[in-house]
C-alpha cells in the first residue's frame, strides 16, 4: 500500500549490547589474570546461577508486572530438592518414625483439602465459617498427635550426624528439575491465594511466605537437619582429591606445567561452569521463544493494560498464575544448582531481604522485560557484589596510608570497607535509574 510504512523489531543483539557483554567478560578475565583463575571461576559459576534467578524474576516482573519478593523461598525449596533427591536414605530413621511422619503429612493434606471443599460447597454464612474452623482445628489436633511422636523418634536417631529421614539416593542432576517442580507446586498454592492482591500487598505476601518456608527448613530437623545443615551432598562432577589421585590427570597437569592441586580445582569449576552454562543456554532459548510468540505478546498486553486484555477475553488471573509458576520454577532450578555447587544445604544463608534485593538489582540494572538484560545484570552485579568489598578495602588502605597508625579516623575508614557492597549497589541502581531508566539492555 502506498504511504504505508513497515517497521522491523530491533535485533536482539546490537553493537552496544555486544560491548556491554564484552566489558563483563573483561571483568572476569581480568580477575583470572590479576587474582587467580580459581577465583574467577568461583565468581563465574555463581554468576551463572544468579543469571538463572534473574531470568525467573524477569519473567514474573518483565513479562507480567508481578512484584515477587519471595525469591529466596523458592530458591530454598530448590535446595531442599537436592537433599530429598540425592542424599542417601537413613534406614534407622525410617524405621523409627518414617511411617508416622508420612501418615501425619497425609492427615495434614487431607485436613486442608476437606476445609477447601467445605468452603466451596457449603452456602455462605456462619455455618460455613464454623464448619471450616472445626475441620481445621480438629484436623490440626489429629495431625500433631500423629506426626509429633514420629518426628521425635527420627530426630533422636544419631542427631550429631543424621537425625533426619535422608533422601532417595538418586543422581543429583535429577534434583534440578525436581527443584523446579517443587517450587512450581509451592507457587501454585501461593498464587491461588495471593495473586488477587495489588502489587504492594502481593510483595508483602510473597515475602512473608518466603520467611515461612525458610523458617520451616530451619526448625524441622527431620526434613533436612534444620540449622545443623546437610553436608556431603553428591556432586555431578569428580572430587578434587579423586583427580589428584588419578595418574593420568597428574601427568596431564605436569605436561601443561600446572600444579595438580590447582589444576584439579580449576577443572572441577570448569565442569560446573559447563553444566550451568548448558542450563542457562537452554532457559535463554526457551525464554526467547516464549517472549517472541503469541503467548509473549499476550502477556505484554496483559501487563500493559489488564482492563483492555480482559475486555478482549483474556483470563488475566490465570495468566498471572501461569507466569508466576514458571518464574518460580526457574528460581527453584537455580536453588538446586546452588546447593549442588556448595554440596551442602545451609538454611541460614537464605536471607530473603538481602539476596532478593540483589536479584532485583540484577533485573533492574540489566533491563526488565529483556532476557539478555537479565543475564547481563546477573553477571555484572554478582561480580561487583563479590569484588567491591576487597576493592573498597584497598581504597581505604590507600586513603589512610598517610594517617597515623591506630588513629580513630583510620580505623573508622577501614571498618567502613565492609559496607562498600551495599553502598555500591545503591549507587549503581541510582545511576542506572537516572541515565538509563529502562536498564542497560532495555526491552525492545
Amino acid at each position: 500500500m502506498s504511504g504505508a510504512t513497515s517497521t522491523n523489531p530491533a535485533p536482539a543483539m546490537n553493537t552496544k549490547n555486544i560491548l556491554l557483554f564484552a566489558l563483563v567478560a573483561t571483568l572476569f578475565l581480568g580477575t583470572g589474570f590479576v587474582q587467580s583463575w580459581n577465583t574467577a571461576l568461583t565468581i563465574f559459576n555463581m554468576g551463572l546461577i544468579s543469571c538463572i534467578m534473574a531470568l525467573g524474576v524477569n519473567m514474573q516482573w518483565g513479562y507480567a508486572g508481578l512484584f515477587n519478593v519471595g525469591v529466596m523461598g523458592f530458591v530454598a525449596l530448590g535446595g531442599l530438592a537436592a537433599v530429598l533427591v540425592s542424599s542417601d536414605p537413613v534406614p534407622e530413621a525410617w524405621g523409627a518414625g518414617g511411617p508416622r511422619i508420612l501418615l501425619g503429612l497425609v492427615v495434614g493434606a487431607a485436613t486442608i483439602l476437606a476445609a477447601i471443599l467445605a468452603y466451596a460447597r457449603l452456602p455462605k454464612g456462619r455455618l460455613r465459617g464454623l464448619a471450616v474452623l472445626a475441620i481445621l482445628v480438629g484436623g490440626y489436633a489429629i495431625y500433631r498427635t500423629v506426626i509429633d511422636p514420629g518426628v521425635a523418634a527420627v530426630e533422636a536417631v544419631n542427631p550429631a550426624s543424621t537425625g533426619y529421614l535422608g533422601g532417595l539416593g538418586l543422581p543429583v542432576l535429577i534434583a534440578w528439575p525436581v527443584g523446579g517442580l517443587l517450587a512450581a507446586g509451592a507457587a501454585w498454592i501461593i498464587g491461588k491465594t495471593a495473586l488477587g492482591l495489588r502489587s504492594d500487598y502481593l510483595a508483602i505476601a510473597t515475602l512473608g511466605i518466603a520467611e515461612i518456608i525458610i523458617a520451616i527448613l530451619k526448625n524441622e530437623d527431620w526434613l533436612a537437619r534444620g540449622v545443623k545443615n546437610v553436608t556431603g551432598i553428591p556432586r555431578p562432577v569428580p572430587y578434587e582429591v579423586n583427580l589428584q589421585a588419578n595418574e593420568g590427570f597428574v601427568a596431564f597437569a605436569a605436561n601443561i606445567g600446572a600444579d595438580p592441586v590447582t589444576a584439579s580445582t580449576v577443572t572441577v569449576k570448569l565442569l560446573y561452569a559447563l553444566l550451568f552454562a548448558i542450563v542457562l543456554g537452554l532457559l535463554i532459548w526457551l525464554s526467547e521463544k516464549a517472549w517472541n510468540s503469541p503467548w509473549g505478546r499476550m502477556m505484554r498486553a496483559i501487563r500493559d493494560n489488564e482492563v483492555s486484555a480482559a475486555a478482549m477475553g483474556k483470563d488475566v488471573k490465570a495468566r498471572h498464575l501461569q507466569i508466576f509458576i514458571l518464574g518460580s520454577a526457574i528460581c527453584g532450578i537455580a536453588g538446586a544448582m546452588m546447593t549442588t555447587l556448595d554440596s551442602q544445604l545451609v538454611p541460614g544463608t537464605y536471607q530473603p531481604l538481602r539476596f532478593t534485593f540483589l536479584i532485583w538489582v540484577m533485573v533492574i540494572v540489566g533491563g526488565s522485560g529483556n532476557n539478555w538484560g537479565a543475564v547481563l545484570g546477573g553477571f555484572l552485579i554478582w561480580w561487583l557484589w563479590v569484588q567491591v568489598e576487597p576493592m573498597g578495602l584497598l581504597l581505604m588502605q590507600g586513603i589512610t596510608f598517610f594517617l597515623e597508625d591506630g588513629s580513630a579516623l583510620s580505623e573508622h575508614l577501614l571498618d567502613s570497607a565492609a559496607h562498600m557492597r551495599l553502598l555500591t549497589m545503591g549507587m549503581i541502581l541510582l545511576l542506572v535509574l537516572r541515565f538509563s531508566p529502562r536498564g542497560l539492555i532495555p526491552e525492545r
